[in-house]
């Protein structure tokens, strides 16, 4: 899945991981997969199973339990 890398942004300042924001907005590239850019994310403590989940139920309107 691809993402953008401000919606990663916003979502490291919504989980308050404000001290990974500057280093996330000067690694990440632009556009993220989730697969392919899976360490990176993970090192900013992000599930990217769980990002993917995340933004594909944002755009399909649904949600589901975690």
């Amino acid at each position: 899945m691809q993402l953008d890398k401000q919606d990663v942004v916003d979502l490291l300042r919504k989980e308050g991981k404000n001290e990974h924001v500057q280093t996330a907005l000067q690694e990440l590239p632009d556009k993220i997969d989730h697969e392919q850019h899976a360490q990176m994310l993970e090192k900013f403590g992000i599930d990217p199973g769980h990002l993917a989940r995340k933004f594909a139920e944002r755009e399909l309107g649904t949600t589901t339990t975690p």
